[in-house]
């Protein structure tokens, strides 16, 4: 389902911005279902915001000097829908054309549709696609995200980038105890990572995170696809908000040796302060994108 709105505004105070709001990926543990989001529909009724990019252009021509603009935040933007529509596409042509940078989230290979002008935006400002990948293995992962590309696919997209010389970020999130939490999911995903140069890696944290909203549709996805381990769940960890993993301590271990063996960045602050840098400028423009 789809329906179309009309917005005040589109950039945030720190320079994020949503095409879309809502998703079909269908991705069992996301947190953009909770209830905080105050989502006023089915979340996976697309809200297409049909004049965010005019908004876009005009925000852009007023400020003062370019910057690094956020996206993905909330919603991916390379959704099915955005084949159809090329709503982000026209999107990115504005921040190209007024000289502004772009850090993007997704988990789609139709990141790939845009390469040429993702090239252009890195060469003019700067442009980080950011990818986020959860398990090397990939009948879990079609249980995980079932609607969107495989890790083999996202790898693959990343390595195409590589080569176009765009940067590239990965999100190593969330590791749903029990479930992908292993040593050997870690190691793999890390082995992707390296084989993709990526320039750094987000990790919050070894676990997950669940709130009202996001908790009901995880649990009822965990009766379908792994009957018994919701009671698993409850029984470990109550209601609380962190879920860290059981593995947690063995899991970070692995991480730091493996970055720092394959030569990438694992310190937050400092893939941080790459996601915000527009080029080599001094000024670091804080966007909000998570």
């Amino acid at each position: 389902m789809v329906h179309y709105v009309t917005v005040k505004g589109i950039l945030s105070a720190k320079n994020g911005m949503n095409i879309y709001r809502g998703c079909t990926h269908g991705c069992i543990y996301c947190d953009s279902r909770s209830a905080c989001y105050n989502f006023g529909h089915a979340f996976e009724d697309v809200e297409v915001k049909e004049n965010a990019v005019e908004l876009l252009d005009e925000a852009l021509r007023r400020k003062r000097r370019p910057c690094m603009i956020g996206t993905g935040s909330m919603t991916d933007p390379y959704i099915p829908l955005e084949q159809k529509l090329g709503n982000f596409r026209r999107a990115l042509e504005v921040i190209y054309q007024r000289g502004f940078g772009v850090a993007l989230i997704t988990k789609s290979a139709l990141v790939l549709r845009d390469i040429a002008l993702l090239q252009r935006i890195n060469e003019r400002a700067k442009c980080v696609v950011q990818m986020t990948l959860t398990t090397a293995d990939e009948k879990l992962c079609r249980r995980l995200e079932p609607n969107v590309s495989t890790t083999r696919e996202r790898v693959d997209a990343l390595m195409r980038l590589k080569e176009a010389g765009i940067p590239t970020v990965v999100w190593l999130a969330p590791l749903l105890p029990f479930i992908n939490d292993t040593e050997k999911n870690i190691s793999d995903i890390l082995d992707c990572c390296a084989e993709a140069g990526v320039y750094g890696i987000v990790c919050f944290g070894m676990g997950m995170t669940l709130r009202e909203g996001s908790r009901e549709y995880f649990y009822a996805q965990l009766d379908r696809l792994f009957p018994g381990l919701k009671e698993k769940y409850i029984h470990t960890y109550g209601g609380r908000y962190e879920l860290t993993s059981p593995n947690a301590h063995r899991l970070w271990r692995l991480f730091r040796e493996k970055c720092a063996q394959d030569g990438i960045v694992g310190d937050q602050a400092k893939v941080f302060n790459f996601l915000t840098r527009l080029g080599g400028s001094e000024t670091v423009e804080q966007l909000s994108m998570w």
